[in-house]
């Protein structure tokens, strides 16, 4: 189909650009590509704004345009005294190709005219391509639905248009021109909907300043990507708990992202992106790192690797590009700090990131956020990383074990938002019957339970022993030290006695207790040779557990990863020869455990050592790389005094199970609410 094209009219370049595109001395093409986008972003889309909006409207979104198609008359010439010109444009309907002239002028240029057709041009001044509307909607949502492929759709439409008798003029002449008019209709979306929310916004405006007491929110952009999480009326009544926060979300990075290259070759820079932008700008990015005092790192391809924060429900909130080896920590307090500017300053946050402990870490130490907003900050793990820390990290930053984080777990799904909630809803309520069932048939006192909850994350996140050649010496010098502090307190005890009553009654507790003779025994211990060998060997096993442990996981990731892909050779043989050179260590402090488990058995058979004591099992060195449950490295026998009387929640099943059905209520009622 012949196309008769207008005269070309030259763009005015304005000083700025022409002076700019001399100093880069670029291409002819580039400028007029330049100049194109120019015209598109600055004159075309914002004039199609309120027509469109009109045009939907009056076509109650495209539901009553076109039903029964009627051939598109020429349109007159204008009568104004404007210099005109006819185009003739093909069109693009879902069965058909067509012709129409128009009459273009300044007055009423060539995309308004099509516009009102109901079509959308592939060029601001004289485009020869038009599609239609509802084409454009359809495609819209097969490509959220599917891999954007403008080629293989253009591909199959001039296939479907060709069967039906409908030729073009050229081949493959269909792909550039609808990508164009595509990429420009997307952006007449996104503009006309931010429209739409600027004027819902200044009435929002007009209306808090005639209500100077109205309630502070967040701002309109959390609103628009969440309603759930940031359209609370009053955020003051609406969490009178310290343990529920106000908002939930995570932070995670991703590093298979794809970025085309310029297939010319060609160097430059896009031009400015005329919508609004998850992406944080890159001088915002760049500034926080300069804050942070952080190195140069080494720098990757623009779009390599993202990483996005999210909320709770899995809706994006800003995404930022990585360029640089691995997870720097400016990425994630860029992102927390663009989330508290637009927070309101009494809400708190909850946050989950993979290495979640090590940022909150970092901050407290280098002070890297405000205090202020630190203080509202909750961290923990994502759960599908949580198992690669070891378990007393887990016990405080696990989002399972700590509260307030309901069954959220950090990791976004891939389905519709509102499957998303009901699939959500019931799963919770699944979970809360199927615990409170297992809840009643064990019959345990709730308040017991939380008791036994807070004794073993008080065990369990102890610092770990050291072995030392003057072990007893140091405890019982520690003890005394601990008298000392005491007799200090209790010269001041007059003075306080309002404040101190409690620490008054323990120190007289403790005083009775030690007597004369009990510090002469004490005196006698200090050179103890059992007890000095005896917590030696506690803490060789000690490390023995924590070494298997970390090895474990290492063997773990080398299978799963040897799964996944049989290309990454080189990474699994740094990893083989990592744990190579472990095993050593691991075998070297078993064999320093041996040693002193023989020596306490020697002491025993010599009646060296206090009455009713037991000697320790040995580790053999068969099979202790595999970690099985009724391997002796678990078993504590002979090197604890509460062996003998072990608490409830290491020795009782019932209660350890039942601690875990605890805990998964509490965070189902935590999700309901």
């Amino acid at each position: 189909m012949a196309v008769q094209h207008p005269k070309p009219r030259r763009h005015k370049v304005s000083t700025l650009e022409a002076e700019s595109a001399m100093q880069e001395e670029l291409p002819p093409n580039t400028i007029k590509k330049t100049n194109q986008w120019c015209r598109w972003s600055e004159e075309v889309i914002p004039s199609l704004i309120v027509p469109y909006l009109a045009y939907m409207q009056e076509t109650s979104i495209l539901h009553y345009a076109n039903i029964v198609r009627q051939p598109h008359r020429d349109t007159v010439a204008c009568h104004a005294g404007c210099g005109t010109c006819s185009i003739k444009v093909a069109c693009v309907f879902f069965d058909s190709l067509s012709e129409i002239n128009i009459i273009v002028c300044p007055c009423f240029p060539a995309p308004l005219q099509l516009l009102h057709h109901g079509l959308f041009p592939c060029a601001p001044v004289a485009p020869s391509l038009a599609v239609d509307l509802h084409v454009l909607e359809f495609v819209c949502l097969l490509f959220i639905c599917q891999s954007p492929n403008h080629t293989a759709w253009c591909n199959a439409v001039e296939t479907f248009l060709d069967g039906m008798g409908y030729k073009l003029t050229s081949m493959h002449s269909l792909h550039c021109r609808f990508s164009n008019a595509f990429h420009w209709y997307q952006v007449l979306t996104i503009l006309a909907c931010d429209h739409i929310s600027n004027l819902i916004a200044d009435t929002w405006k007009d209306k808090i300043h005639l209500q100077p007491m109205a309630v502070e929110q967040p701002t309109e952009y959390l609103y628009s990507h969440c309603p759930l999480c940031f359209g609370e009326n009053d955020w003051q009544k609406a969490n009178n708990s310290r343990f529920m926060p106000d908002i939930i979300v995570c932070i995670d990075a991703c590093f298979t992202q794809k970025h085309s290259t310029n297939p010319r070759g060609a160097d430059g820079h896009d031009p400015p992106n005329p919508t609004p932008s998850f992406f944080l700008p890159k001088d915002d990015v760049h500034q926080e790192r300069v804050s942070r005092m952080e190195p140069e790192e080494d720098r990757y391809e623009m779009g390599m690797s993202l990483m996005a924060l999210l909320c709770r429900h899995d809706r994006v909130l800003w995404i930022v590009n990585l360029i640089s080896a691995g997870e720097r920590q400016h990425y994630s307090l860029a992102l927390l700090d663009c989330l508290f500017k637009h927070l309101i300053p009494q809400m708190t946050v909850r946050l989950l990131y993979d290495i979640g402990c090590q940022l909150e870490w970092s901050c407290r130490k280098w002070s890297l956020l405000d205090e202020t907003i630190l203080s509202q900050i909750t961290f923990a793990v994502a759960i599908f990383y949580a198992y690669g820390h070891q378990w007393p990290c887990q016990i405080i930053y696990h989002p399972r074990k700590h509260e307030g984080f309901g069954l959220s777990d950090g990791e976004g799904l891939l389905q519709g938002f509102g499957h998303w909630l009901h699939w959500h809803w019931i799963h919770c309520q699944k979970k809360k019957n199927a615990a409170l069932d297992n809840l009643q048939d064990l019959d345990l006192n709730k308040d017991m339970l939380r008791i036994e909850w807070k004794a073993q994350i008080a065990h369990q996140t102890r610092p770990a022993p050291c072995q030392s050649m003057n072990k007893a010496a140091k405890v019982i010098t520690t003890l005394l030290a601990l008298e000392k502090t005491l007799d200090a307190h209790n010269a001041s005890v007059h003075k306080l006695e309002a404040q101190l009553y409690g620490v008054t009654n323990t120190i007289r507790h403790c005083r009775s207790a030690l007597g004369v003779e009990d510090k002469a025994e004490l005196e006698k211990m200090k050179k103890d040779i059992y007890l000095t060998a005896r917590l030696n060997a506690h803490a060789v096993k000690t490390h023995i557990q924590d070494r298997l442990c970390q090895q474990k996981f290492e063997l773990e990731r080398l299978e799963r990863s040897y799964r996944a892909s049989i290309n990454a050779e080189k990474l699994h043989t740094n990893m083989q020869h990592s744990i190579k050179r472990h095993k050593p260590g691991i075998l070297k402090l078993v064999l320093t455990y041996n040693g002193l488990c023989s020596h306490i058995c020697s002491l025993i058979q010599q009646w060296q050592v206090p009455p009713f004591a037991i000697p320790p099992h040995s580790i053999l060195c068969d099979g202790i790389f595999q970690l099985n449950i009724d391997n002796n490295i678990w078993q504590d026998i002979g090197l604890d005094d509460t062996t003998v009387n072990p608490p409830a929640w290491l020795s009782d099943e019932a209660v350890r199970n039942s601690i875990w059905l605890q805990l998964e209520v509490d965070h189902c009622f935590k999700e309901e609410a």
